[in-house]
């Protein structure tokens, strides 16, 4: 997308609206209200109850008809279910109205590339609400990660009895598809994926390797449906392994010391007359693999990326993850849900296939211990 036009001069208060307040929305409208230089003019949510109970939070107007906001805003952010994205969307784009939209952009691909489209067609900032491109520790995580060649992440969390629109790759994994397309600068060369219904909707729980054509390596693991939650990532380059924490933003960086990449490691060490190996365990990480604890910013990452958004919607500069970037992750994802959906159970083409016979096979007796 190109850069959009200004909206507003430095000075003059960005007039902005919500549209769709319920369990992200409602933070959406709590951090506008306190940004400066921002007037949250609205809310606007299905619900009357809950659109009056945040407009009374923030304070704003409420309304059901976000048509209503047209011609009152300079800038909108979408929170309402993903099916309903491109026909919001468009609402604003078309009149050229800067527009942060959450992820994932769109429940189809084809609807993520009208949105696009019609973002290009009138040279109006689309931003793509991928939160945690704003997390400080995966921000670290990108500037020590070096020339990735593995990368892996986890993301586990409670069932949270929302977005039950969707299944967890548009929910939960579509995030480290991003991240991973934000330290991994190449095309994808295959995706092999498999995963189940736990609750019997859809897809609760996936596992997905992308391999790119620059010959790295992701291994990505979501469930919703877990005890506990857990956001993690590690990166595997040739300068560095990177693991970060994205919940605690806990990030450890390993490098290999100039004695090991001289091949004067404790291998070496260890093969000359009386080595003492005790001591060269204790020197593995700190001597011949350094070990760095970056200090990690605690700035919260939903103000970071609304101030971003306002930021970009008054200069017209490009999102850090704008409509395209949003695509492509979207993309993958598709790719990933074919082979979820694709997935023999019992390796043969008339067996068990995708993640819902998973949830419908009949239960098998557990065999008791003799």
């Amino acid at each position: 997308m190109a850069d959009g036009a200004t909206v507003k001069l430095e000075g003059e208060p960005l007039n902005v609206a919500v549209i769709g307040v319920g369990a992200l929305g409602r933070h959406h409208a709590r951090i506008l209200s306190g940004i400066k230089g921002v007037n949250l003019v609205a809310v606007a949510d299905a619900n009357a109850q809950q659109a009056k109970k945040i407009a009374d939070l923030a304070p704003c107007g409420w309304t059901t008809d976000y048509r209503e906001l047209v011609g009152r805003v300079d800038a909108v952010v979408i929170a309402t279910p993903t099916f309903a994205h491109r026909s919001v969307g468009t609402e604003f784009l078309s009149r050229k109205i800067p527009t942060l939209i959450e992820k994932p952009l769109a429940s189809q691909l084809e609807d993520a590339r009208v949105l696009c489209e019609v973002a290009d067609t009138h040279n109006t900032v689309l931003q793509v609400g991928h939160v945690e491109r704003f997390n400080p520790a995966y921000q670290t995580v990108q500037q020590h990660a070096g020339d990735v060649k593995y990368l892996k992440a986890e993301r586990f969390s409670p069932f949270a009895f929302r977005s039950t629109d969707i299944g967890v790759v548009h929910d939960l994994m579509i995030h480290d598809i991003d991240l991973t397309l934000g330290l991994v600068d190449a095309d994808v060369a295959s995706v092999e994926a498999f995963g189940v219904s736990i609750l019997g909707s859809h897809e609760d729980a996936v596992q997905a390797r992308i391999k790119f054509e620059n010959g790295c390596i992701a291994d990505l693991s979501v469930n919703r449906v877990n005890p506990s939650p857990s956001r993690a990532i590690q990166t595997w380059s040739p300068q560095a392994c990177v693991a970060a924490d994205l919940t605690s933003r806990d990030v450890t960086v390993f490098r290999p010391s100039e004695a090991l990449l001289a091949g004067n490691g404790p291998l070496a060490k260890a093969r000359r007359p009386g080595a003492d190996i005790d001591q060269l365990k204790a020197d593995l990480f700190g001597i011949d693999l350094g070990v760095e604890t970056p200090e990690v910013s605690g700035a919260d990452a939903l103000t970071a990326e609304l101030a971003a958004f306002v930021d970009c919607a008054r200069t017209g500069t490009r999102p850090i993850v704008s409509g395209t970037e949003a695509t492509k992750a979207l993309a993958i994802a598709d790719r990933v849900l074919q082979e979820v959906a694709a997935h023999q159970w019992d390796g043969r083409a008339n067996g068990a296939v995708g993640p819902l016979a998973w949830f419908n096979a009949p239960a098998t007796p557990v065999r008791k211990a003799a």
